[in-house]
């Protein structure tokens, strides 16, 4: 279905973004991968998703915190692909602390990753869509841009901040046949989950499969969303029958927001 396109996902070297990107190349879609890890591992991804699925599929170590290092991605992937039809964003990372122990730190980084890298590729994007006068921009936002938990003052700041700037790059690009829209979902079993399983296990004394069941008791199906469903999702909403979708928040939560 979107054989020929191209796309840039973020943070597509583990966990959902990786599922993401597997499942555009699966659709013939080319794809700039972004995201941290072991040089060698990224390599082998890379090749593996061109050999099996007969794509172009090229990576980015840009930092996701350095404007300028997001602007030479974008300018990059337009060079080699020829144009960028899709952008997910889906770089994200994670800490957990009461709001007056939050240190000051982990405040920026995670504002600077999980909101304002976003705006920088939307910012850079944008343009190139315009002037093709078709994209599809897809944020994967969490639940937690729609509730709130305790101990995430950032994470939950950053990806309200999110829900907030899909809806504003939706109405900016409506008549020019560009959708943006957001994904919020709920716990998935990623590195990023489970080192916050880990973390809380050790804090509390637990064991992880007890720390798990706590955590699904804010899902109704009890179980974690699988990023493959996420993926699918995605490629629905960069297919021909979604242009009216646009400036969503679409929730795959198990339920978690329906209470």
């Amino acid at each position: 279905m979107l054989k020929g396109k191209n796309a840039i996902v973020t943070g597509s070297t583990s966990g959902i973004g990786q599922a993401i990107a597997t499942m555009l190349s699966e659709q013939g879609c080319n794809v700039m991968l972004n995201g941290f890890g072991d040089k060698d591992k990224i390599e082998q991804s890379r090749k593996d998703l061109a050999d099996k699925y007969k794509v172009k599929v090229h990576y980015s170590p840009a930092d996701m915190s350095k404007p300028k290092e997001i602007e030479d991605m974008v300018s990059e992937a337009a060079r080699t692909m020829g144009s960028i039809d899709i952008l997910v964003n889906d770089a994200g990372i994670q800490f957990t602390a009461p709001v007056e122990e939050f240190p000051n730190d982990k405040w920026d980084a995670i504002l600077a990753i999980n909101l304002s890298a976003s705006f920088h590729t939307i910012k850079h994007t944008v343009p190139i869509m315009r002037k093709q006068k078709s994209g599809r921009i897809i944020n994967i936002i969490s639940v937690h841009g729609l509730v709130a938990s305790i101990d995430k003052a950032a994470y939950v700041a950053a990806k309200h901040g999110l829900a907030g700037l899909t809806k504003v790059v939706a109405l900016e690009t409506a008549n020019d046949n560009i959708t943006c829209n957001g994904i919020c979902p709920g716990w998935v079993m990623t590195p990023l989950v489970q080192k916050q399983i880990d973390d809380r296990a050790k804090k509390e004394g637990k064991d992880d499969k007890a720390v798990k069941a706590e955590l699904l008791e804010k899902q109704a199906v009890k179980q974690f969303v699988k990023p493959e469903d996420i993926a699918a999702y995605i490629v629905f909403l960069c297919g021909p029958h979604s242009s009216s979708i646009t400036g969503a928040t679409l929730t795959i939560d198990g339920g978690w927001t329906a209470e």
